[in-house]
């Protein structure tokens, strides 16, 4: 919105085009975030507590996250609501992508509402029933790419980019549209599962985040695109500021989720912010290189996955608890030291994809 105010300003002051420029913009829309976050924080803070909005905390848990009952959740709702407002100033809201990401991410926000409140309601940790969740989650995905489809003008949409190999791309035709299927959700569930500890999948994603955005300027410009080698996708850039918006947003929430919490994300936060890295990462063509950088949230998804394949199939289990982080919390690694390392380890990982754009 804020674009049309200043191109009109710039018929009077011509200093107004610099926000023509989306670095200028994805700056003011991390602020906006930010400032937002913050000044709302403390407020939806005391409310979720008057209204006691606790997070259920599972019995068979490690003993240390008994100290947390009584933290509020839902806290991802200040995300949403962070990001969706920086967005919508600062963004071209003529572009389709951004309008894309907005329902992925506020869709699944709203389903993470519904899932958070059942826990709280019924006093566990369960919420909604898996298979009510995976439809839900089906509908959405579905949505968007049908409008990925129709918005699209990329000539390599059904392609997948092979990164570090030049001029590397495989064609998957109607594969691709399962790929992508896979990514939205799985990424919106991987977040949902890293968000066990205090600011562990916050930051990651803040981090992630970032670097989607980088690929999302680079990509949606057509001479970094062909210096780059990597595929240009029209419009693309404007999703810089949403990128942006979430770091600002992520940030501005670390301040009150850091250890010891104040405030838990729930599901409210988790599935939105992983539904719409995998959305990104689909449309500018880094599914792989998400992979990568989002390390932390694979490894915590494989942690489960393989936990449960491990005792149907055998009886026994792999890890002493999943996901991943609860098997060093009971192995006897301190919360912050966990968190920490994982961050760390997401730091490297982001390197190593931003590395993709010239190694090839």
């Amino acid at each position: 919105m804020m674009l049309y105010l200043t191109n009109y300003l710039a018929q009077f002051e011509s200093s107004f085009y610099v926000f023509n420029y989306i670095t200028i913009r994805a700056i003011l829309g991390a602020l906006t975030s930010l400032i937002i976050s913050m000044i709302l924080g403390p407020r939806m803070i005391a409310k979720l507590h008057l209204i006691q909005l606790n997070q259920p905390v599972r019995d068979d848990g490690p003993e240390s996250h008994k100290e947390k009952i009584g933290t509020p959740t839902m806290g991802g709702a200040l995300i949403i609501m962070s990001i969706s407002l920086a967005t919508l100033m600062w963004a071209e809201i003529n572009n389709p992508f951004i309008w894309i990401i907005l329902f992925v991410t506020i869709s699944f926000g709203f389903l993470g509402y519904i899932d958070d409140y059942q826990k709280i309601i019924k006093n566990n940790s369960d919420g909604i029933s898996a298979s009510k969740k995976l439809f839900w989650q089906s509908l959405i995905a579905i949505i968007a790419i049908m409008l990925l489809i129709k918005f699209n003008t990329d000539s390599n949409s059904t392609s997948l980019l092979i990164p570090y190999l030049k001029n590397t791309m495989i064609e998957l035709g109607i594969l691709h549209l399962i790929i992508s299927f896979f990514f939205i959700i799985g990424f919106s569930n991987a977040v949902n599962l890293t968000d066990g500890l205090d600011g562990l999948a916050i930051m990651p994603t803040v981090l992630v985040a970032g670097a989607l955005g980088i690929f999302s300027y680079v990509t949606g410009n057509i001479n970094f695109s062909t210096y780059l080698d990597i595929p240009y996708v029209d419009g693309a850039g404007e999703i810089f500021v949403f990128c942006a918006a979430l770091v600002g947003a992520g940030l501005g929430f670390l301040w009150f989720n850091t250890y010891p919490a104040q405030v838990f994300m729930g599901d409210v936060g988790s599935l939105s912010i992983g539904a719409s890295l995998g959305v990104i990462a689909v449309i500018i063509k880094q599914e792989i290189v998400l992979v990568i950088m989002g390390g932390v949230f694979v490894a915590e998804t494989l942690s489960v996955m393989i936990q449960v394949a491990s005792f149907k199939l055998t009886g026994k289990r792999i890890f002493r608890m999943a996901p991943l982080h609860h098997h060093y919390e009971l192995k006897g690694w301190k919360e912050p030291k966990i968190i920490v390392r994982f961050w760390i380890i997401t730091v490297i990982l982001v390197l190593i994809g931003l590395a993709s754009l010239k190694i090839r």
